[in-house]
């Protein structure tokens, strides 16, 4: 600005001396010698843009570069500190450097060709050569009637002729060809691509499903296997129907005969059926079951492995009893899943937990593998595995017409939560899992002060909420112990049952006696147990390996099903009380890892290791009827029937 303003006053003056002269130039004056000065004047700078970017072969590359490693280094420290407050401020640009580069020097240049009379007839006849390669069906046409305009020119009958005449038609018929493939194509994805097409497809599928496995089927639903007819056949049923109704009725006098003395011969069995597997779960870890609340048919499985260094891909699938080759609903995830289960109010629902502590809800009825919500952002997200997720009716009112839903999961972080939705999935603790001593000595209560309080806490595995009473519920841990809870109270447990020496991976109620139940632990252990007793009713330990999973059945209050490493157990307490039922060995490498037992009928699901899950056909099985011992086992569980009531 300064010299802008300088320039501004050597002019004027420069002006004021050309113009008013004050004295008059004689002579004399013009003989003299003029003595002329030039000097160069200061820069004047109208634009100023300075550089943010410095050559790397300028004698300062390196020192810059070094500085801003220096200062990427200290924002990175400075990210971690407390005293760290990020602000805004204005900032001086950098001093301009020697040496710039804005762009490379853009180099012109002239260059001319001489095209030639010949170079113009090369050209266009290369062009004609490349339209001939690619033959269209207008190109065929002008191609045949030029042909036939030479035709009329040369001699009838000629060689040429008939040559010429038939490549024309051939190339006509190539042309016409193509163009129909191309449609036949185009109508083909048109096709394949259809909502309509797919469902048929979806159909066929499952009717073509049902005829591979209708009698492995029919024996699942307990119906009776039909059998096609061979050819001929027909009339020959027809002619014998008379005669087989007359020898039904004297077969069914002689079977009620040779009914008891069957049962008394023929031990009971596991008969398999099929397997749920397929190639996405093959080598995956079994690790829930669960069925849908609604529809019989549809079963939930959780893929994922139990140990921390085993951790590899996990999946959710969604099977149905009518396609048992492939899944209906598939969602896969980086985490494995370990734990499932269908919503009782909105069938559709499917919660999932993960092994990253994640729980997330699937709508099944929908096509995308997407979860409608996920508890990732959640701040009440677990930091454990979600080793058991449920959904409870509880009501809401003292008459039970209103009930409300929640889900509720049990982690490793020691924390069980209640969680509903509402925008999102929002949460809060119905206990917070803490370590218990055996037994308070003399002097009270008191604990070591050193004691760290994560060693404290006590990781939860498993919990089962009571049939009648959803206010109390049952939790197993990995110390050993089974808690008694409530869920008025979150600060102290109502009972502790302490037999286990290992983690409790499973209680379950009975479903005719209220005050009873199971659980199987680490420890080799099955126990039965009544809550109104510390000790346990019933303790087995048929094998030294671990036990995962334990079931009742829906159908007897004294059967349920056990699966430990080795093999699956089937105990009726009514026959014996020291050796199982019926025991299925798993095969070589294979590990049992959950059981279920079908609704409906006499079947019992099992998973394994290897991604199988198995569906067996309970055969032979005792009637309550067979031994005395049923009346005593109730009377000492405190069941009055076999039947639910």
């Amino acid at each position: 600005m300064k010299n802008w303003l300088v320039l501004q006053l050597s002019v004027s003056d420069m002006r004021v001396m050309r113009a008013a002269p004050e004295t008059a130039i004689t002579k004399e004056d013009l003989e003299k010698n003029i003595e002329i000065l030039l000097t160069e004047t200061d820069t004047l700078r109208f634009f100023d843009l300075p550089t943010v970017m410095i050559s790397v072969e300028s004698e300062e590359a390196e020192k810059v570069i070094h500085r801003n490693n220096k200062y990427e280094t200290l924002c990175r420290n400075r990210a971690g500190n407390d005293l760290y407050v990020e602000r805004m401020m204005q900032t001086f640009n950098g001093a301009p450097k020697n040496k710039d580069v804005q762009c490379d020097k853009i180099i012109l240049e002239d260059q001319g060709v001489m095209a030639t009379a010949w170079d113009l007839y090369d050209s266009y006849n290369a062009l004609e050569l490349a339209l001939a390669a690619k033959p269209s069906a207008v190109d065929s046409s002008s191609k045949a009637n030029a042909l036939s305009k030479d035709r009329d020119h040369t001699l009838p009958g000629s060689a040429t002729d008939k040559t010429s005449e038939t490549s024309s038609l051939m190339d006509l018929e190539s042309v016409i060809l193509t163009k129909v493939h191309e449609d036949e194509e185009d109508h083909a994805d048109t096709i394949m691509k259809s909502d309509k097409f797919l469902q048929d497809l979806f159909f066929m599928e499952r009717v073509l499903m049902e005829n591979i496995f209708q009698p492995k089927l029919a024996a699942y639903r307990q119906l009776p296997v039909l059998k096609e007819p061979e050819p001929g056949e027909p009339e020959d049923v027809l002619e014998g129907e008379k005669v087989e109704e007359v020898e039904e009725v004297k077969k069914e006098e002689e079977e009620e005969i040779e009914i008891s003395t069957e049962q008394s011969t023929i031990p009971a069995n596991l008969e398999r059926l099929w397997s749920f597997s397929c190639d996405l779960t093959k080598g995956l870890n079994v690790s829930s079951l669960a069925w849908n609340k609604t529809n019989p048919d549809l079963l939930a499985v959780g893929y994922g492995h139990f140990g921390f260094k085993e951790q590899r891909r996990g999946l959710a699938c969604c099977w149905s009893i009518k396609n048992p080759m492939w899944p209906e609903r598939v969602y896969p995830s980086p985490y494995g899943v370990t734990a499932v289960d269908f919503s009782i109010g909105t069938p559709n629902l499917l919660a999932v937990g993960y092994y990253n502590g994640t729980i997330a809800i699937y709508n099944v009825q929908s096509s995308s593998n997407v979860p409608v919500l996920d508890s990732s952002e959640s701040p009440q997200k677990h930091v454990g595995p979600v080793w058991q997720l449920q959904w409870i009716e509880q009501d809401r009112g003292s008459t039970g017409d209103d009930k409300r839903e929640f889900l509720v999961s049990i982690s490793a972080d020691g924390r069980i939560s209640k969680w509903v939705i509402r925008k999102g999935l929002d949460s809060h603790d119905l206990m917070r899992l803490k370590r218990t001593t055996i037994s308070s000595n003399k002097k009270g209560d008191k604990e070591k002060k050193g004691e760290a309080l994560i060693s404290r806490q006590a990781p939860g595995m498993c919990f089962a909420f009571h049939p009648k009473d959803t206010n109390i519920y049952l939790v197993g841990t990995e110390e050993g112990h089974i808690h008694k809870c409530s869920c008025s109270y979150n600060e102290q447990y109502l009972e502790t049952y302490r037999r286990h020496k290992g983690p409790v991976y499973k209680v379950t109620w009975n479903p005719f006696c209220p005050d009873t139940f199971l659980s199987c632990s680490a420890d080799w252990g099955i126990m039965v147990w009544q809550q109104e007793h510390l000790q346990p009713f019933l303790s087995f330990y048929p094998t030294t390996h671990v036990v995962y999973d334990v079931a009742w059945s829906p159908k007897s209050s004294y059967i349920f099903a056990a699966a430990n490493e080795s093999r699956v157990e089937i105990w009726d307490l009514q026959m014996s009380t020291l050796d199982p039922l019926i025991v299925n060995i798993a095969n070589p490498g294979i590990k049992f890892t959950t059981v279920l037992f079908a609704k409906h009928t006499d079947c019992l699901l099992v998973g394994d290791s290897d991604g199988q899950v198995a569906v067996y056909e309970l055969r032979n099985m005792p009637s309550a009827s067979d031994s005395g011992r049923g009346d005593t086992i109730n009377a000492l569980l405190g069941c009055k029937s076999n039947q639910p009531g």
